[in-house]
């Protein structure tokens, strides 16, 4: 219904919980009839956290068995020339993924790769260590037997989602994995989906210029809006 409505309007959220609370309201009825399902909410960080927790709420209200919260940070590896165009993405062991269409296009060099990838590690591992204080310490864990459902605020490329949900399936392959979306463009949402089992997208944009273009209301998260979700999540 709603990406019926999105095909023939440019649908605008009023903000990230907004959004995650239709999220949350289509996987309701997309996660099946199994209330036994033990389900893992992942947000990126830090905007899709916001809309992750929105989910979690929105799915907590339900009879399924349990829904957990938690966070997971890829970091997005950038274009020379603009910070915005990700080239590809990185989690904190190393693993990557790179557009290589991309890097070839804009004449990304392998020195400037290696030193960006660096870059981007240091910031994961901060990250980590910031956030940790309310975080469970086995994190990703047992995921065999659970539905993960791993959400972001938007998307453009696809590269972060890309380089967490591979991880996930190698490190930790839990026994669905689900990317769940507000807004993507349809180029996007279709390289996703060999990345997963199910693709949900409210608004799959064949106008899309970026994510924020989607919101009333998109304001920068810091890192302190991300520390007081996961206290008030986990305390």
């Amino acid at each position: 219904m709603f990406e019926a409505i999105s095909r023939r309007f440019q649908l605008k959220f009023k903000d990230r919980v907004a959004a995650g609370n239709i999220l949350g309201e289509i996987l309701k009825d997309s996660l099946g009839k199994d209330k036994e399902q033990y389900i893992v909410v992942l947000g990126v960080p830090r905007g899709g956290v916001i809309t992750a927790d929105s989910v979690a709420r929105k799915l907590s209200s339900t009879a399924f068995a349990s829904v957990v919260f938690d966070i997971i940070i890829p970091r997005k590896i950038t274009d020379t020339d603009n910070k915005e165009q990700a080239i590809g993405a990185v989690m904190e062991d190393g693993t990557i993924y790179l557009d290589e269409e991309a890097i070839s296009m804009f004449q990304i060099t392998p020195a400037y790769l290696e030193k960006e990838i660096e870059e981007q590690i240091k910031e994961i591992r901060r990250r980590n260590i910031l956030y940790s204080i309310y975080r469970p310490l086995n994190r990703y864990e047992n995921l065999e037997d659970k539905t993960v459902i791993l959400v972001d605020d938007g998307a453009a490329t696809g590269a972060t989602i890309i380089a967490a949900a591979r991880w996930l399936r190698m490190k930790h392959p839990p026994k669905r994995l689900v990317i769940a979306i507000p807004v993507v463009p349809k180029d996007t949402a279709k390289r996703l989906e060999p990345e997963c089992d199910t693709v949900t997208v409210i608004n799959r944009s064949s106008i899309f210029r970026s994510v924020e273009q989607f919101y009333h209301h998109f304001e920068q998260v810091p890192d302190d809006k991300v520390l007081e979700t996961l206290r008030i999540r986990n305390s």
